[in-house]
């Protein structure tokens, strides 16, 4: 069951299985708890995005972008490492990315107007035609599938690792952060991956529930999409960014 998410491994649900059937993980339960997850994103995101536009001053929320984003990280390797404790610290991630996203598509809204209603709008529905897909046996999720994907999440992982030290340096990676075509294939090429990662955690989720996992891992599990679906969405909103500015 190899997923790319680092929150769903394959690790995940081993010696987690139990004998009572009620209190066991399911599908519906992680559907339920993902879409209460995705309400505290937006609570969290629509605090930055009015203290946005309340100032017209990006400093006031960067505070809140950069606390939120290394605090996220942190509460994420929690939930990683203490997958019990997933129906607090999932909620609270839930929020400090929502911080996050606010702030950031409130600077790219000003730039260029409408582009965030276009990138939650492609978001979600790349989730639900994702889901439709996959439900309906028209994707499926093969070993090839899985390694490839993987293969090209740790590929991508790499090269966003590399611009950051090289950023450090006061170096650049030249052309895949441009608004020029490599700029745009590259991006593009990355919302291809993060969409597929959305697949592998919903069939990753499926084996879960299949595998009668402690009723916990439903908010572990929604944590994990909720991972996919934050990286989903910036991408989404950096290839948009990249198209509008060659207007």
């Amino acid at each position: 069951m190899r997923t790319a998410n680092p929150a769903l491994n394959s690790k995940t649900f081993t010696g987690l299985r139990v004998t009572d059937e009620s209190n066991t993980m399911t599908l519906q339960g992680t559907v339920h708890k993902t879409g209460f997850l995705l309400l505290l994103v937006m609570m969290g995101a629509w605090w930055t995005w009015r203290m946005f536009f309340a100032s017209q001053n990006p400093a006031v929320v960067y505070p809140w972008i950069m606390g939120g984003a290394i605090a996220g990280l942190v509460v994420a390797m929690v939930t990683i490492f203490k997958k019990d404790w997933a129906g607090v610290t999932a909620p609270a991630y839930a929020i400090l990315e929502g911080f996050v996203l606010g702030g950031i598509s409130a600077i790219f809204e000003v730039k260029y107007h409408g582009i965030v209603i276009q990138a939650v709008g492609l978001t979600f529905g790349t989730l639900f035609a994702l889901l439709i897909a996959y439900r309906s046996g028209m994707i499926k999720v093969t070993q090839n599938f899985r390694l490839g994907v993987v293969a090209a999440t740790g590929g991508i992982l790499m090269v966003y690792v590399a611009t950051w030290l090289l950023g450090m340096l006061g170096l650049s990676v030249p052309f895949i952060h441009q608004s020029g075509i490599i700029g745009i294939g590259f991006s593009a090429f990355v919302v291809v991956i993060a969409a597929l990662n959305l697949v592998l955690d919903f069939d990753f989720i499926e084996r879960g529930a299949e595998s009668h996992a402690p009723k916990f891992m439903e908010w572990y599990a929604a944590f994990g999409l909720i991972v996919t679906l934050v990286w989903l969405y910036l991408e989404i909103l950096r290839l948009l960014a990249k198209l509008n500015s060659r207007r």
